[in-house]
Protein backbone atom coordinates (compact mmCIF):
# COMPACT_ATOMS: atom_id res chain seq x y z
CA UNK A 1 0.00 0.00 0.00
CA UNK A 2 1.08 3.07 -1.21
CA UNK A 3 0.73 6.39 1.24
CA UNK A 4 0.32 9.89 -0.24
CA UNK A 5 3.83 10.99 -0.17
CA UNK A 6 5.03 8.08 -1.80
CA UNK A 7 6.34 6.07 0.48
CA UNK A 8 5.55 2.51 1.04
CA UNK A 9 3.54 1.19 3.95
CA UNK A 10 4.99 -2.14 5.57
CA UNK A 11 3.36 -3.08 8.96
CA UNK A 12 1.24 -1.64 11.91
CA UNK A 13 2.69 -2.69 15.59
CA UNK A 14 1.37 -0.98 19.20
CA UNK A 15 -0.76 1.40 17.06
CA UNK A 16 2.49 2.51 15.31
CA UNK A 17 2.05 2.45 11.41
CA UNK A 18 5.67 2.13 9.74
CA UNK A 19 6.26 3.68 6.26
CA UNK A 20 9.62 3.25 3.93
CA UNK A 21 10.02 6.02 1.58
CA UNK A 22 10.30 4.81 -1.67
CA UNK A 23 14.32 7.04 -1.75
CA UNK A 24 15.08 5.04 0.70
CA UNK A 25 15.68 1.89 -1.79
CA UNK A 26 17.04 3.74 -4.45
CA UNK A 27 19.34 4.57 -1.30
CA UNK A 28 20.45 1.17 -0.68
CA UNK A 29 20.64 0.32 -4.37
CA UNK A 30 23.81 3.10 -4.38
CA UNK A 31 25.05 1.46 -1.48
CA UNK A 32 25.38 -1.85 -2.92
CA UNK A 33 27.36 -0.08 -6.01
CA UNK A 34 29.84 0.97 -3.22
CA UNK A 35 30.18 -2.02 -0.81
CA UNK A 36 29.50 -4.97 -3.45
CA UNK A 37 32.95 -5.89 -3.01
CA UNK A 38 33.02 -6.09 0.77
CA UNK A 39 31.73 -9.43 0.74
CA UNK A 40 31.89 -12.25 -1.57
CA UNK A 41 28.04 -12.43 -1.93
CA UNK A 42 25.38 -9.69 -2.11
CA UNK A 43 23.27 -11.65 0.66
CA UNK A 44 25.50 -10.54 3.20
CA UNK A 45 25.06 -6.95 2.57
CA UNK A 46 21.10 -7.50 1.93
CA UNK A 47 21.99 -8.71 6.00
CA UNK A 48 24.16 -5.71 6.84
CA UNK A 49 21.68 -3.33 5.28
CA UNK A 50 18.39 -4.81 6.94
CA UNK A 51 20.12 -4.60 10.20
CA UNK A 52 20.42 -1.00 9.77
CA UNK A 53 17.60 -0.74 9.12
CA UNK A 54 16.20 -3.31 12.58
CA UNK A 55 18.60 -0.74 14.36
CA UNK A 56 17.04 2.50 12.93
CA UNK A 57 13.69 1.06 13.24
CA UNK A 58 13.98 -0.02 17.11
CA UNK A 59 15.63 3.28 17.65
CA UNK A 60 12.23 4.83 16.74
CA UNK A 61 9.92 2.64 18.46
CA UNK A 62 11.84 4.18 21.42
CA UNK A 63 10.57 7.52 20.98
CA UNK A 64 7.49 5.95 19.78
CA UNK A 65 6.28 3.80 23.11
CA UNK A 66 8.23 6.27 25.28
CA UNK A 67 5.73 8.80 23.82
CA UNK A 68 2.89 6.97 24.51
CA UNK A 69 3.97 6.26 27.86
CA UNK A 70 3.60 9.42 28.86
CA UNK A 71 0.14 10.43 27.63
CA UNK A 72 1.47 11.74 24.41
CA UNK A 73 0.47 10.43 20.86
CA UNK A 74 2.36 8.28 18.37
CA UNK A 75 1.18 6.94 15.27
CA UNK A 76 3.64 7.06 12.32
CA UNK A 77 7.22 6.25 11.56
CA UNK A 78 8.76 6.75 8.25
CA UNK A 79 12.41 5.39 7.09
CA UNK A 80 14.39 7.44 4.55
CA UNK A 81 17.84 8.19 3.77
CA UNK A 82 18.78 10.10 6.13
CA UNK A 83 17.24 7.74 8.95
CA UNK A 84 13.76 7.44 10.48
CA UNK A 85 11.72 10.14 11.55
CA UNK A 86 8.94 9.05 14.27
CA UNK A 87 5.92 11.54 14.43
CA UNK A 88 5.05 11.90 17.91
CA UNK A 89 3.91 14.53 20.00
CA UNK A 90 4.42 14.03 23.97
CA UNK A 91 2.44 16.48 26.60
CA UNK A 92 4.10 19.93 26.63
CA UNK A 93 5.92 19.65 29.57
CA UNK A 94 10.31 19.08 29.52
CA UNK A 95 10.23 15.88 31.66
CA UNK A 96 7.80 13.74 29.40
CA UNK A 97 9.37 15.53 26.28
CA UNK A 98 12.95 14.45 27.49
CA UNK A 99 11.67 11.27 27.99
CA UNK A 100 10.53 10.45 25.03
CA UNK A 101 13.68 12.41 23.39
CA UNK A 102 16.13 10.32 25.74
CA UNK A 103 14.22 6.67 24.87
CA UNK A 104 15.56 6.38 21.35
CA UNK A 105 19.42 6.87 21.68
CA UNK A 106 18.37 3.96 25.01
CA UNK A 107 17.81 1.60 22.43
CA UNK A 108 21.19 1.79 20.90
CA UNK A 109 22.64 1.89 24.12
CA UNK A 110 21.37 -1.14 25.31
CA UNK A 111 22.15 -2.77 21.82
CA UNK A 112 25.82 -1.45 22.46
CA UNK A 113 27.22 -4.57 24.66
CA UNK A 114 25.04 -7.20 23.11
CA UNK A 115 26.53 -6.59 19.50
CA UNK A 116 29.98 -6.09 21.17
CA UNK A 117 30.06 -9.72 22.68
CA UNK A 118 28.55 -11.11 19.82
CA UNK A 119 31.35 -9.74 17.44
CA UNK A 120 34.41 -10.97 19.93
CA UNK A 121 32.38 -14.37 19.85
CA UNK A 122 32.49 -14.42 16.23
CA UNK A 123 36.07 -13.04 15.97
CA UNK A 124 37.48 -15.55 18.14
CA UNK A 125 35.83 -18.40 16.71
CA UNK A 126 35.40 -17.66 13.51
CA UNK A 127 37.69 -14.72 12.52
CA UNK A 128 37.99 -13.75 8.71
CA UNK A 129 35.07 -14.69 8.06
CA UNK A 130 32.15 -12.66 6.47
CA UNK A 131 29.68 -13.70 9.41
CA UNK A 132 32.64 -11.85 11.58
CA UNK A 133 32.74 -8.66 9.09
CA UNK A 134 29.09 -8.72 9.06
CA UNK A 135 28.57 -8.35 13.06
CA UNK A 136 30.98 -6.12 13.58
CA UNK A 137 30.48 -3.96 10.68
CA UNK A 138 26.61 -3.71 12.59
CA UNK A 139 28.65 -2.94 15.90
CA UNK A 140 30.36 0.10 14.17
CA UNK A 141 26.70 1.18 12.39
CA UNK A 142 24.83 0.80 15.79
CA UNK A 143 27.80 2.73 17.80
CA UNK A 144 28.05 5.59 15.16
CA UNK A 145 24.69 6.01 15.07
CA UNK A 146 24.41 6.54 18.78
CA UNK A 147 27.45 8.86 18.89
CA UNK A 148 26.00 11.31 15.79
CA UNK A 149 22.35 11.35 17.41
CA UNK A 150 23.87 12.14 20.58
CA UNK A 151 25.82 15.29 19.41
CA UNK A 152 24.27 18.88 21.00
CA UNK A 153 23.09 19.93 17.26
CA UNK A 154 19.49 20.53 17.11
CA UNK A 155 17.65 18.70 15.90
CA UNK A 156 19.05 15.48 16.61
CA UNK A 157 18.55 13.75 19.33
CA UNK A 158 21.29 15.32 22.06
CA UNK A 159 20.28 18.66 20.27
CA UNK A 160 16.26 18.03 21.50
CA UNK A 161 17.37 16.40 24.88
CA UNK A 162 19.52 19.55 25.89
CA UNK A 163 16.47 21.84 24.50
CA UNK A 164 14.39 19.86 27.43
CA UNK A 165 17.23 20.15 30.07
CA UNK A 166 17.28 23.79 29.42
CA UNK A 167 13.61 24.31 29.49
CA UNK A 168 13.39 23.21 32.75
CA UNK A 169 15.69 26.67 33.59
CA UNK A 170 15.20 28.78 30.71
CA UNK A 171 11.65 27.75 28.80
CA UNK A 172 10.67 26.43 26.24
CA UNK A 173 11.14 29.44 23.35
CA UNK A 174 14.63 30.74 24.81
CA UNK A 175 15.89 26.90 25.53
CA UNK A 176 14.74 26.52 21.37
CA UNK A 177 16.41 29.78 20.47
CA UNK A 178 20.04 28.25 21.86
CA UNK A 179 19.59 24.89 20.55
CA UNK A 180 18.79 26.13 16.71
CA UNK A 181 21.63 28.29 17.25
CA UNK A 182 24.17 25.46 18.18
CA UNK A 183 21.90 23.56 15.34
CA UNK A 184 23.09 26.19 12.66
CA UNK A 185 26.94 26.32 13.94
CA UNK A 186 27.03 22.25 14.11
CA UNK A 187 25.57 22.31 10.17
CA UNK A 188 28.34 24.71 9.02
CA UNK A 189 30.95 22.81 10.74
CA UNK A 190 29.90 19.28 8.71
CA UNK A 191 30.01 21.04 6.01
CA UNK A 192 33.47 22.41 6.79
CA UNK A 193 34.27 18.40 8.28
CA UNK A 194 33.16 17.41 5.03
CA UNK A 195 35.31 19.84 2.68
CA UNK A 196 38.29 18.98 4.70
CA UNK A 197 38.13 15.10 4.56
CA UNK A 198 36.77 15.27 1.34
CA UNK A 199 33.56 13.85 2.49
CA UNK A 200 31.34 12.36 0.22
CA UNK A 201 27.75 14.15 -0.97
CA UNK A 202 25.71 12.81 1.78
CA UNK A 203 27.23 14.66 4.37
CA UNK A 204 26.44 17.68 2.93
CA UNK A 205 22.48 16.88 2.59
CA UNK A 206 23.04 16.12 6.14
CA UNK A 207 24.43 19.02 6.72
CA UNK A 208 21.63 21.41 5.10
CA UNK A 209 19.01 19.39 6.50
CA UNK A 210 20.52 20.20 10.10
CA UNK A 211 20.39 23.57 9.10
CA UNK A 212 17.44 24.27 7.61
CA UNK A 213 15.87 22.71 10.55
CA UNK A 214 17.87 24.90 12.89
CA UNK A 215 16.64 27.53 11.32
CA UNK A 216 13.01 26.47 11.18
CA UNK A 217 13.54 26.11 15.01
CA UNK A 218 14.85 29.52 15.65
CA UNK A 219 12.18 31.24 13.58
CA UNK A 220 9.32 29.58 15.83
CA UNK A 221 11.40 30.47 19.17
CA UNK A 222 11.59 34.34 17.97
CA UNK A 223 7.76 33.56 17.03
CA UNK A 224 6.29 32.53 20.81
CA UNK A 225 9.11 35.32 21.95
CA UNK A 226 7.38 37.89 20.61
CA UNK A 227 4.12 36.96 21.02
CA UNK A 228 4.29 36.42 24.61
CA UNK A 229 6.17 39.72 24.50
CA UNK A 230 3.33 41.60 22.76
CA UNK A 231 0.61 39.88 24.82
CA UNK A 232 2.44 40.95 28.27
CA UNK A 233 2.61 44.76 26.56
CA UNK A 234 -1.71 44.38 25.91
CA UNK A 235 -2.19 43.82 29.18
CA UNK A 236 -3.54 45.95 31.51
CA UNK A 237 -1.92 47.65 34.09
CA UNK A 238 -2.87 45.95 37.98
CA UNK A 239 -5.37 47.71 39.32
CA UNK A 240 -4.47 49.72 42.25
CA UNK A 241 -5.17 48.07 46.15
CA UNK A 242 -7.52 50.40 48.25
CA UNK A 243 -6.55 49.84 51.70
CA UNK A 244 -8.64 51.24 54.83
CA UNK A 245 -6.82 52.69 57.67
CA UNK A 246 -8.79 51.00 61.06
CA UNK A 247 -7.79 53.00 63.92
CA UNK A 248 -6.59 50.19 66.83
CA UNK A 249 -9.86 49.79 69.25
CA UNK A 250 -9.83 51.79 72.44
CA UNK A 251 -6.10 52.45 72.64
CA UNK A 252 -5.11 53.36 77.17
CA UNK A 253 -3.74 56.28 77.67
CA UNK A 254 0.23 55.80 77.33
CA UNK A 255 -0.10 53.40 75.02
CA UNK A 256 2.31 53.13 72.19
CA UNK A 257 0.83 53.05 68.97
CA UNK A 258 3.17 51.04 66.34
CA UNK A 259 3.93 52.74 62.92
CA UNK A 260 1.68 50.56 60.90
CA UNK A 261 -1.47 51.60 62.81
CA UNK A 262 -1.38 55.14 61.57
CA UNK A 263 -3.37 56.87 59.33
CA UNK A 264 -1.64 57.31 56.06
CA UNK A 265 -0.40 61.09 55.86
Amino acid sequence: MVSRNGSLRLFRLFGITVFVHWSWLLVAYLQYQYRRSVYPSALWFALEYGSLFAIVLLHEFGHALATLSVGGKADTIMLWPLGGVAFVDPPHRPGAVLWAIFAGPLVNIILLPLLLFAAIYVGQFAPHTSLASYIWMVFQINLGLLIFNMLPIYPLDGGQILHALLWFVLGYAQALRIVSVLGFVGAAGLVGLAVWLGLGPYTYIVAVFIGWRAVIGYQISRQIIRQANEAANRAPPPAATNVTWIPPANPQPGSTTNSWDKPPQ
